[in-house]
């Protein structure tokens, strides 16, 4: 009798800790442990931030009015060279703010101006504000046919700006020069060029745009004594020769 209580005793006792077992399970089966991983790692994933397609970022730059975002973005410094992917996403990210005109136009004179990156420059050249323009104009790391192209700019200021840049090539140089709508102070910078300007630039070309600077009906008087006693013949000649011209016609 004594002998079968123990058994039934140590079967209950069995029977007992199945059940507590089973209560600490859930109801999928589950390890409680292995249940608080899972909700652990859910809650990671939820906490970090979503990565956004550098196309979705574009558009949404590209067309935001969030003068804020704009900014930020504008100013905010660019990712080391080494950094391939960020340095790259970084540059096409400022290119959709540069061709936003909510961006400050602050904001985009100073890429304008600091910016040596061609799809940004080429985005900002085609801005409505000729200030813009002419901060790209100056830019000494535009390309020869982007700085070109803006001596051709409707804008007096923005044609000059261009002229005055050491990227712009001899022909648009000679095309400024002999163009009567640029101003006395940009003729006169055109007429240094292969003097006191870039004396090492080649000795024919600098001598052509010289020559048409002394041509050109809008260069000063001051321009035109300086350019009668040119190393070139051809040049002081042209400068003489408008100088006497100019002398008859006041006396007359």
């Amino acid at each position: 009798m004594s002998e079968m209580t123990a058994s039934q005793h140590e079967e209950a006792s069995a029977a007992s800790q199945d059940v507590q077992t089973r209560d600490q399970q859930p109801q999928g089966g589950q390890p409680v442990d292995s249940q608080d991983a899972q909700a652990d790692s859910q809650t990671s994933a939820s906490a970090a931030p979503a990565f956004e397609p550098l196309t979705v970022t574009y558009e949404r730059l590209r067309h935001t009015d969030d003068v804020e975002e704009l900014h930020g973005f504008a100013r905010r410094p660019l990712p080391d060279r080494s950094l391939q992917a960020a340095f790259s996403r970084a540059t096409a990210l400022l290119e959709a703010v540069a061709g936003n005109q909510h961006t400050p136009l602050e904001d985009r004179v100073f890429l304008a101006t600091e910016m040596p990156f061609p799809n940004i420059l080429v985005k900002l050249s085609e801005d409505s504000e000729p200030q813009v323009r002419r901060a790209v104009a100056a830019n000494q790391d535009d390309k020869n046919w982007l700085v070109g192209r803006l001596t051709k700019d409707p804008d007096p200021s923005v044609r000059d700006a261009a002229l005055r840049n050491p990227r712009t090539s001899w022909k648009m140089r000679l095309e400024g020069a002999q163009n009567p709508e640029v101003d006395a102070d940009t003729l006169d910078f055109l007429s240094t060029l292969g003097v006191s300007c870039e004396p090492g630039a080649p000795v024919v070309l600098a001598g052509m745009v010289r020559r048409a600077v002394a041509l050109n009906p809008r260069a000063s008087r001051e321009t035109l004594q300086r350019l009668s006693s040119d190393a070139s013949a051809s040049v002081a000649q042209c400068a003489k020769h408008r100088l006497e011209t100019d002398s008859t016609v006041e006396s007359n």
